[in-house]
């Protein structure tokens, strides 16, 4: 039973497997890309082909005018030209030979007979129309097959026919053969009297024709253009975006125990910058991990020692009772050791809580002159205070005393009774120092940046310290809580000066 379930379920899986595949596809940063991208170039080209198409009728529409103006003003130099010339002209030739005339013509015959003439001569295009009125009576036109509005008989005709004025305008038609009518109808006047009318209109239908034809071709390419676009953009998008699932891949391929996968950093751009920031995280977590490895197998040998040696007494002890008061002793020592070496551990993990440090506002002369105190009490030293800075700061009081101890107690284990411990404080360019001052044998120079470091001992110390390696690391996190700095100098043979170095606060200083 359970193994036809098994094949149920591997089937249903099989099954779900092209729709989950479709999920995470379109899941994907670069569909969601190509989507938004896809759907600008929609809107652009929705919005785009109209605007052009408009544009297009606009241009067609403006050049139309224009050449019809300039119809009408050929005509207008064709009249002046030649009305004048009297019986020498075109006109008079044009009269006698279609009516071999001997009295002189009316204007009005002179007119009709220069319409003919222009007319005769004048090559328009299939959409112009030429139409002439005499006395506001149609003449003749350009082309027999007029569209119905200018129709000899139609009532824009007719109303050109009383025209005073240039007149330019445009008349829409319900038939798509033949579009919108532009026209520019010009007055003739002969002798301050108006004899008759030039007309020049043209149908717009070829013209808009072109450019819906032209439209279409811009429309295909558009579509074609944008379809190889989007392919590229696609690839080219899988492209940019390739170091992302380098990032997924990287990081799925970390473990505790391996830490040491990184990214190509290539390009400045932001993806750049992300892999950079990401190789700078894998630094940071591979050094935390480094240390807390190395924290908790030096926590466990700190602290195995002394419970290796509590247990062994504790299985020895006898029964006189001053053997179980010796052990008594001795268990209650390792005891106070752990403890203090408990609350050492304690210590260092609050340092980098937002909480560890307590201001309060007080002169270190007055810390100083306590420090010396409670220091000449920890061992038989010839100590001694080099320097005293009358200010005023804003710290935590309690953990300055702390990590100054720590240095003072640090000094007593590396030194013998004829050496020299010096405390002292100075303020230099809106810091203060304080320092602890040994004359004792000093530290190496490969020694001097391992010795902060957690449970680090110095190489060459002739004793054995009898703290857990932790003294320098907190008085080094007690610095960086204040955002200062811990100096060494130091030198085989002539001992050794810890400094801490912390900016000024808004301060008050006092005269001595």
């Amino acid at each position: 039973m359970k193994v036809a379930d098994a094949g149920q379920s591997d089937r249903l899986k099989n099954l779900l497997s092209p729709f989950k595949t479709g999920l995470r596809v379109w899941g994907e940063a670069r569909t969601r890309i190509l989507i938004w991208y896809v759907l600008l170039m929609a809107f652009f080209i929705a919005v785009a082909i109209p605007t052009i198409r408009q544009r297009l009728f606009v241009h067609v529409d403006a050049r139309v005018r224009g050449e019809l103006t300039e119809e009408v003003a050929e005509f207008q130099t064709l009249f002046d030209k030649e009305w004048n010339k009297g019986q020498g002209g075109e006109i008079w030739r044009e009269l006698r030979e279609e009516d071999d005339i001997s009295n002189p013509p009316s204007d009005a015959d002179k007119l009709a007979a220069l319409f003919d003439i222009y007319l005769e001569r004048q090559l328009t295009e299939d959409d112009t129309f030429l139409i002439t009125l005499v006395e506001g009576e149609f003449h003749k036109a350009s082309s027999r097959a007029l569209p119905k509005l200018i129709a000899e008989d139609s009532e824009l005709v007719q109303k050109w026919g009383k025209l005073s004025q240039l007149m330019q305008g445009e008349k829409e038609v319900k038939d798509p053969k033949v579009g919108n009518i532009i026209y520019v109808a010009k007055p003739i006047q002969v002798n301050g009297k108006i004899v008759g009318v030039f007309a020049a209109a043209h149908t717009t239908a070829g013209e808009r024709a072109e450019a819906l034809e032209a439209m279409t071709t811009i429309s295909e390419v558009t579509v074609v253009v944008l379809c190889i676009a989007l392919v590229l953009a696609w690839f080219a998008a899988g492209r940019v975006l390739a170091p992302l699932r380098l990032f997924t891949t990287t990081a799925q391929s970390i473990s505790e125990s391996d830490l040491t996968q990184r990214i190509t950093v290539s390009g400045r751009g932001e993806i750049g910058e992300l892999a950079k920031t990401f190789n700078e995280m894998m630094d940071r977590l591979e050094s935390a991990f480094e240390t807390q490895r190395n924290f908790v197998n030096d926590a466990g040998h700190e602290l195995r020692t002394p419970i290796t040696i509590i247990r062994g007494h504790l299985e020895l002890i006898g029964g006189e009772p001053a053997e179980q008061q010796e052990t008594l002793d001795l268990v209650i020592d390792e005891l106070d050791r752990m403890s203090r070496f408990v609350e050492d551990l304690l210590l260092l993990a609050k340092s980098e809580r937002p909480d560890f440090l307590l201001l309060e506002t007080f002169e270190v002369g007055v810390l100083i002159e306590e420090l010396f105190a409670k220091a000449t009490a920890l061992a038989d030293r010839r100590w001694q205070i080099d320097a005293s800075a009358n200010v005023w700061i804003v710290a935590d009081r309690q953990r300055l005393t702390q990590a100054m101890m720590n240095l003072a107690q640090n000094a007593t284990q590396h030194t013998k009774p004829e050496d020299i411990i010096a405390i002292g404080a100075a303020v230099e360019r809106d810091q203060l120092r304080l320092w602890v001052r040994d004359t004792g044998e000093g530290i190496a120079t490969a020694d001097q940046e391992r010795i902060f470091e957690r449970f680090a001992r110095s190489a060459n110390s002739r004793r054995r310290s009898q703290g857990a390696g932790l003294g320098l690391a907190i008085v080094k996190a007690i610095t960086e809580a204040h955002a200062g700095k811990l100096i060494l100098q130091s030198q085989l043979g002539t001992g050794s000066t810890f400094t801490i170095v912390i900016n000024l606060r808004p301060t008050r200083q006092f005269p001595i």
